[in-house]
């Protein structure tokens, strides 16, 4: 755990890649990781699969020699729990010195199907070796909202920073906490009838990146982490927000 908590600090989205395909045995070892990472929701079913470049299907322009897809089947919260899952597997990569991107654009390619065990593909990592520079120095190179844009929350200082670190689709960081050190609220900001159309689905996805990093700073300060769904903190909810999902948290001391 402590080395996905220190990824946290350094990681960076990585888009320029050494196309030499990894070695077997360290293919082999992330595969093993992505099979045991924490769900979000244990009742949801996921599978994960892995591509080459040549058959994946991008709008951008960013080429790895790796990519790892995570299917799921369609159930309440199934989007956050993905990326839950995913997050701890970009950190990982990170720590094991490898590049890693989340491609919100990317599918696989048309010949491959889009559904594995009547799941369907919710998003993608491309990873690899990278041909630049692999982390970030500091956490002033993150680009990214203060803690007073993103909480109303005073106190848990080290989860919140660790929680405002979070890679988001363009950046969007659509994540709001309030409540309070003990039990967080956990809420995203309202999208318009056009934007609902491109970030509904990516925004769910980066609530569930924001949910991992809070588990893996929590779990760090030796505090476990419960998620979830309340009727009345959704009557909380602060105007211009969506609410999402609660979290309790409580020592393990």
């Amino acid at each position: 755990m402590k080395e996905l908590y220190d990824a946290i600090f350094h990681r960076k989205s990585i888009r320029k890649y050494d196309m030499t395909p990894l070695p077997s045995d360290v293919l082999s070892e992330i595969k093993k990781y992505a099979t045991n990472v924490k769900p979000l929701i244990p009742t949801i079913k996921t599978e994960f699969s892995y591509l080459t470049c040549n058959n994946v299907k991008n709008l951008l322009p960013i080429k790895a020699p790796h990519y790892i897809c995570i299917y799921s089947e369609r159930a309440e919260h199934y989007l956050m729990n993905a990326g839950f899952k995913l997050q701890q597997i970009d950190l990982y990569l990170s720590a094991r010195g490898l590049g890693s991107c989340w491609l919100g654009m990317a599918k696989p390619a048309r010949r491959l199907s889009l559904k594995i065990n009547g799941m369907d593909f919710v998003i993608m990592l491309a990873f690899g070796k990278s041909a630049g520079i692999l982390h970030r120095a500091n956490v002033p190179e993150f680009k990214r909202k203060s803690q007073g844009e993103i909480t109303t929350i005073n106190g848990a200082t080290d989860i919140l920073n660790a929680i405002r670190l979070a890679p988001s689709a363009t950046n969007s960081q659509p994540w709001f906490f309030t409540g309070n050190k003990d039990k967080m609220q956990i809420s995203r900001r309202e999208l318009g009838s056009i934007r609902t159309l491109v970030y509904d689905k990516l925004n769910q996805i980066d609530i569930g990146i924001a949910l991992c990093h809070l588990y893996i700073a929590a779990n760090m300060k030796s505090q476990n982490v419960n998620f979830f769904y309340d009727k009345q903190d959704e009557s909380k909810t602060p105007k211009g927000y969506e609410y999402m999902i609660s979290a309790a948290l409580s020592s393990r001391l």
